[in-house]
């Protein structure tokens, strides 16, 4: 399980390196404005909206969930992966469809 991203800006961290920002972008920067605001529980419920999101990215090997969420958000044009990645498998997509869902982006 990924180490929840709210934690991080509340131990007076300015921000994250996020792979789940790449396709909640607007959550995790709020997320992280919340926290160094102070607004701690207010930062802890976008992450755990997120929390599964976070999790199930890495269903599949990086990038190759993240790309596909991106082009299933429509912020790519395309999904397709350079050699030796493949493509997300049907398992692996419909896991992270549900964690989009989850999240609200979808």
């Amino acid at each position: 399980m990924m180490r929840p991203r709210w934690t991080l800006c509340s131990s007076g961290g300015h921000g994250v390196i996020s792979v789940t920002a790449n396709v909640a972008a607007r959550d995790m920067a709020e997320m992280c404005k919340l926290a160094a605001a102070g607004h701690f529980d207010e930062a802890r419920v976008i992450n755990q909206r997120l929390m599964p999101l976070h999790n199930k990215l890495f269903v599949e090997p990086n990038p190759i969930p993240v790309k596909w969420a991106c082009k299933e958000l429509g912020l790519v044009a395309s999904d397709t992966l350079r050699l030796p990645m493949t493509p997300i498998t049907d398992h692996g997509r419909d896991i992270v469809r549900a964690a989009l869902k989850h999240a609200g982006l979808l």
